[in-house]
């Protein structure tokens, strides 16, 4: 479902990137491939560094699909970036990227709380945002972070993911499905 970036997937990414439904919600646009390899080189130095933590989307055939990202990683949180390209959207591999990624963010990198920060206009993002119950709306409960997002207008929501949380509503999926056998 995830997997660490590959340079080789370059190619295919930048493609399912560059519709024009999907560009405007990528955080690092590239206008080549070949732009697309070296921003994608600078998110892979940076993970060393600490500061990015980035995987590559995988259909269920080991295809890539996409990329999520955690932006801006500082004192055990950062901001959920999410693509995924048009023919994989409406397919569940959103949810399951998310999930995947955030046991691996908290159980395994020491994240404690991830922010999702979605443009209101993103309309796909927000009702896939507000589907998912470990997600919080903050707009009101982090009033600096929520400003800081829209210093220059306001066209973003702020949504956060704790960890605490993140962990509850897993073991009670976890408790359904024992239950449903």
């Amino acid at each position: 479902m995830i997997k660490k970036r590959d340079l080789f997937e370059c190619t295919s990414l930048y493609e399912l990137m560059s519709e024009p439904t999907i560009l405007p919600f990528v955080r690092h646009k590239a206008s080549s491939a070949d732009e697309y390899w070296f921003v994608t080189k600078q998110l892979m130095e940076e993970e060393e560094k600490g500061t990015v933590i980035s995987r590559t989307i995988v259909s269920n055939f080991g295809q890539p699909i996409g990329t999520i990202n955690l932006f801006d990683v500082e004192d055990g949180a950062g901001f959920l970036g999410t693509w995924i390209g048009c023919p994989f959207q409406g397919l569940g591999y959103n949810k399951k990227a998310k999930e995947q990624f955030l046991q691996e963010l908290f159980f395994d990198l020491d994240i404690h709380t991830v922010f999702l920060r979605i443009r209101k206009n993103n309309v796909k993002s927000i009702r896939a945002t507000e589907k998912l119950r470990y997600a919080l709306k903050a707009n009101e409960s982090h009033p600096s972070i929520y400003a800081e997002i829209n210093a220059l207008e306001e066209a973003f929501d702020l949504y956060y993911i704790p960890k605490d949380l993140f962990h509850l509503v897993l073991m009670q999926q976890e408790n359904e499905e024992e239950q449903a056998m």
